[in-house]
C-alpha cells in the first residue's frame, strides 16, 4: 500500500503544504496518449516547463514523486531566506545600539516560533506549485515512480505515458562527504534542517560554501554556538578572495567559529552528543556539538529512472545534454539540477524556457543554447555577495587583457548612512570597450543590485553605459555609476588632458 507523504512536524502548515503539493487524495488521471512532452520532475524546472508548454496548447503530462515545487519551495530558497530574515531581525536588535537605539537585556529569539512563520510563509506559496492549479493549467498531473519503459515511454504506476518529447527534471539531493562516523553519527542537511522545532545549543556545519555560510550564520544569530567547517581555505572559496575576507570578517563577528583547511575529520557520537576530530591549520580541535549540517554538494537523482531503457547517457554528475539541452536520445531533453553546473532556481527557469522552444518548434531554424547565457548568483549571508560573469583567475587563465575598477562601499552615501560600509564593487571590463567581463559586488543588497550589471552584461553595454545613466540619490547603486566614471577618467590621456585644458584657458 502506498504510504503517505509525511513532513515534518505534522502541524497546520504542513498538512496544509501536503495538501497543495502531493495531496492525499489525488487520482492520477487516464492517460492521453501521445503526449507532446511528458515531463518528469515538479521542481522549478519541471513546472516552468509543464506550464509553458500547456499554455503554448501542447498536451502534456507532469509526474512528481514527492513534493511538488521541489527543492526550492519545500527544502531550499523559500524556507531559507524565511529563516535569514528572522536571523537578520536578531541581529539588528543586537546592533540597534550604532543607531543610538537603546534596547534593554539580552535578544531572545523564539526558535520555535521562527520556524512555525517559515512553514506558514511556505504553506502560503505552496498554491502556485500545487496540482490542482497544473491540473487547471491543463496539466496531467501524476503522483508518483518515474520510469522509462522505452525511447518514447514511461511509467508510473499501472500507467504507460507515451510521448514525442520528454523532458528529465529529476533534481538533485544532498551529498554526503566520507567522513569517518558520520552516518552512525547522523546529520542534517538542507533537506532536514527545516524540520528542526527546537535550536540546537551547538552546532557543527560542514561545508562553508553559500548554503553553510548562509545556515551557520542564521543558527549563529539564532543563539547556538555554530563551528563552520571547510576542507579549502576561507570561507566561499570559489568566490573573489576580497569577497570572501569580507564575509567570514562578518561570521566571525556573529559568533562562528571558522576551522578552515579541515583535514582528518571524523566523527564520535555518545548519546546525544557528536565529538568531531579534525586537523585545521596544523593545530588539533575535539568538538563536542548537539547536531552536525552537511552543506558539502549534491548529487543528482538519477537512480530509478530507467535511463538505459530510453538510451540517455549520464554520469556521476548527471544527465549528459548538449547547448540545446537535449539528451543522447533526441526526443529527450534534460533541465535543473540533474542537468546543469548551475544549481539554482533561476537557471533550472532559465533551462526549462529553452526547452519549451526547442521541444515544441524543432522546425524554428535558430534554436535556443545554454551557451548565450549570462547567469547571475548570489550567497544570501549579511552582507550578500552577488557575482555574474568570469573571475579573475579565469580571465587571467585565458589569457583574456581586463582592467578592474572597485568602488568601496565606505565612498557610498547611502552605505555610509545605513552603516553598511563592508562591501564594494569589483567590475572586470575589456580594456578598450569597457565592456563587462565579470562583476562581484558584496553589500546588504547585493542579490537585488546585481541585475543591472547583468542586464549591460547581457545587451554589451559598457561601463561607459553605467557613467550615463542617471541613479537616484542616495542609493547603493550609484555605484555602478562611479565605475563608469572611473572607466571614463581612463581614457582621459595626458595629451587629450593637455588640449582639453589649453582649449579652457582659451575660453576664460
Amino acid at each position: 500500500m502506498k504510504q503517505p507523504i509525511r513532513v515534518e512536524p505534522p502541524d497546520e502548515y504542513n498538512r496544509s503544504l501536503v495538501d497543495h503539493v502531493h495531496p492525499p487524495d489525488w487520482q492520477n488521471p487516464q492517460p492521453r496518449n501521445p503526449y507532446n512532452l511528458v515531463v518528469i520532475g515538479a521542481g522549478t524546472a519541471g513546472l516552468v516547463t509543464a506550464s509553458g508548454a500547456a499554455g503554448l496548447g501542447a498536451r502534456v503530462a507532469l509526474i512528481e514523486r514527492h513534493l511538488m515545487g521541489g527543492d526550492c519551495l519545500n527544502v531550499g530558497c523559500v524556507p531559507s531566506k524565511a529563516l535569514i530574515r528572522c536571523a537578520r531581525a536578531a541581529a539588528e536588535v543586537r546592533q540597534a545600539g550604532r543607531f543610538g537605539v537603546q534596547v534593554r537585556g539580552p535578544v531572545h529569539v523564539d526558535f520555535a516560533g521562527v520556524m512555525e512563520r517559515m512553514r506558514r510563509l511556505r504553506a502560503s506559496i505552496a498554491p502556485h506549485d500545487s496540482a490542482r492549479r497544473f491540473q487547471s493549467l491543463g496539466v496531467d498531473v501524476f503522483l508518483g515512480e518515474a520510469t522509462f519503459d522505452g525511447r518514447d515511454r514511461v511509467r508510473v504506476g499501472d500507467h504507460e505515458l507515451r510521448f514525442s518529447r520528454a523532458c528529465i527534471a529529476a533534481g538533485g539531493r544532498a551529498a554526503a562527504p566520507p567522513i569517518p562516523g558520520l552516518e552512525t553519527a547522523g546529520y542534517l542537511t538542507n533537506e532536514t534542517v527545516f524540520t528542526l522545532t527546537s535550536l540546537p545549543s551547538r552546532l557543527a556545519v560542514f561545508g562553508a560554501g553559500p548554503i553553510g555560510c548562509e545556515l551557520a550564520q542564521c543558527f549563529a544569530r539564532f543563539g547556538s554556538e555554530v563551528f563552520l567547517i571547510e576542507a579549502l581555505h576561507g570561507v566561499l572559496p570559489k568566490e573573489e578572495p576580497e569577497a570572501s575576507e569580507i564575509v567570514k570578517k562578518s561570521l566571525l563577528a556573529d559568533g562562528i567559529q571558522v576551522l578552515c583547511c579541515g583535514k582528518e575529520a571524523r566523527v564520535e557520537s555518545e548519546g546525544a552528543t557528536r565529538r568531531i576530530f579534525l586537523e585545521s591549520h596544523g593545530t588539533s580541535h575535539q568538538l563536542e556539538v548537539d547536531e552536525i549540517l552537511v552543506a558539502v554538494g549534491r548529487t543528482p537523482n538519477l537512480e530509478g529512472l530507467g535511463l538505459e531503457q530510453a538510451e540517455v547517457e549520464h554520469t556521476s554528475k548527471g544527465v549528459r545534454v548538449d547547448q540545446r539541452l537535449r539528451t543522447t536520445n533526441p526526443r529527450i531533453f534534460a533541465a535543473g539540477d540533474i542537468a546543469s553546473p548551475y544549481q539554482f532556481t533561476h537557471a533550472a527557469d532559465a533551462m526549462a524556457r529553452i526547452i519549451v522552444q526547442n521541444a515544441l518548434f524543432p522546425f524554428l531554424p535558430f534554436k535556443a543554447k545554454t551557451s548565450t547565457w549570462t547567469m547571475p548568483w548570489c550567497t544570501y549571508t549579511d552582507p550578500e555577495v552577488a557575482h555574474v560573469g568570469r573571475y579573475r583567475g579565469e580571465l587571467e587563465e585565458a589569457g583574456v587583457g581586463f582592467e578592474e575598477f572597485t568602488i568601496p562601499l565606505r565612498e557610498n552615501d547611502r552605505a555610509i548612512l545605513e552603516d553598511d560600509t563592508e562591501g564594494f564593487l569589483l567590475v572586470l571590463a575589456e580594456k578598450r570597450s569597457g565592456r563587462l567581463l565579470g562583476v562581484t559586488l558584496v553589500s546588504r543588497h547585493a542579490g537585488d543590485m546585481i541585475s543591472e550589471a547583468t542586464l549591460a552584461m547581457v545587451h554589451r553595454i559598457g561601463l561607459t553605459g553605467f557613467s550615463s545613466t542617471i541613479h537616484p540619490y542616495p542609493t547603493e547603486a550609484e555605484v555602478f555609476r562611479r565605475a563608469g566614471d572611473a572607466f571614463r577618467r581612463t581614457r582621459l590621456s595626458p595629451l587629450l588632458k593637455t588640449v582639453l585644458g589649453r582649449l579652457m584657458a582659451w575660453q576664460r
